[in-house]
């Protein structure tokens, strides 16, 4: 069954109508406030899932990083996470602070990021959440995620304002391209656990994400997951046999193409992307608890507490 959070997600963004109900006349009714076909407008309703959390190279151009920790196998050492420091892309700034994590990540701990440490997920690092939902709407397009929460939403057919505040999941504005949802994000706020990857890689508040949402055929959809699978592993799911994602669907496949422009921390535009297949399960909810325990110092830290109740 879904939390009762999403459900309360859901009633937030659609009242009283339920998000499968949405599906069709949301669609139609973008469609009428635009101008375009509906018929053209692509429908990304239901549940997708991905089974790890790294990122696929593109076929050509600069990528994101890769783990420079490999199993005897040649794969990535999902225990052991140290990005390429090395790699041209980085600017020395960011090159020292993907050092340092491979450290802390070499000696047996874990570095900070969003999700040991509760904190929001912007893009592109929300993206290796396993499971999310798009709910596409007249004007808005509201994208939810099993994980802590979380949900983004996207104005259609806007623009980003001229004096924008930054917000930690950033300013998103969207529009149809053909068959591709294009989302264009600015004005992501930088925290302590600010990063693009799971290596640490961190961002400024330069940084600018367009991602490309597109379905795919379905073997294209399977054999971009399982070279993923490949080279990171898979993650544990709720399904019975362990993962997110239901391969025996034959469906079509719903892949992301995203770029990263950020001049602080890279030296030159990037891309990758990840591919969805549909969830196995109806929705799992994952929620972080608070952790105390400080990475740099590996102690725990104390919190606050009462010599009796206070409600």
């Amino acid at each position: 069954m879904r939390g009762a959070v999403l459900q309360m997600v859901r009633g937030l963004i659609a009242g009283a109508a339920c998000a499968s109900a949405l599906a069709s006349p949301s669609i139609q009714a973008t469609a009428a406030q635009t101008g375009a076909n509906e018929n053209s407008i692509p429908d990304f309703g239901g549940i997708w899932a991905r089974t790890t959390f790294g990122w696929e190279l593109p076929e050509s151009g600069p990528g994101p990083l890769r783990n420079m920790q490999r199993r005897p196998n040649g794969t990535s050492d999902a225990q052991k996470l140290v990005g390429d420091y090395a790699s041209p892309i980085l600017t020395p700034w960011a090159a020292d602070i993907v050092k340092r994590h491979g450290e802390i990540s070499l000696a047996g701990a874990a570095f900070p990021d969003p999700s040991n440490q509760c904190a929001t997920m912007a893009p592109p690092y929300i993206l290796r959440i396993n499971e999310m939902e798009m709910v596409q709407q007249s004007g808005m397009v509201t994208i939810l995620y099993m994980q802590d929460h979380q949900f983004r939403r996207i104005r259609m057919n806007a623009s980003h304002p001229a004096k924008l505040s930054p917000t930690w999941h950033g300013d998103s504005v969207g529009h149809y391209e053909g068959d591709t949802l294009v989302i264009d994000t600015i004005g992501i706020k930088v925290g302590p656990a600010s990063m693009v990857d799971m290596y640490g890689t961190p961002h400024s508040e330069a940084l600018h994400v367009i991602e490309r949402y597109r379905l795919v055929n379905g073997e294209i959809a399977r054999a971009s997951s399982a070279r993923n699978d490949r080279e990171y592993g898979r993650a544990d799911g709720p399904a019975a046999d362990g993962v997110f994602v239901d391969f025996g669907y034959g469906g079509k496949g719903l892949q992301v193409q995203f770029t990263i422009e950020d001049p602080n921390a890279f030296t030159t535009p990037w891309s990758g992307s990840v591919t969805y297949l549909r969830a196995a399960n109806d929705w799992e909810e994952r929620v972080c608890a608070e952790n105390v325990h400080e990475y740099y110092s590996g102690k725990d830290a104390g919190v606050p507490h009462a010599d009796k109740p206070d409600f």
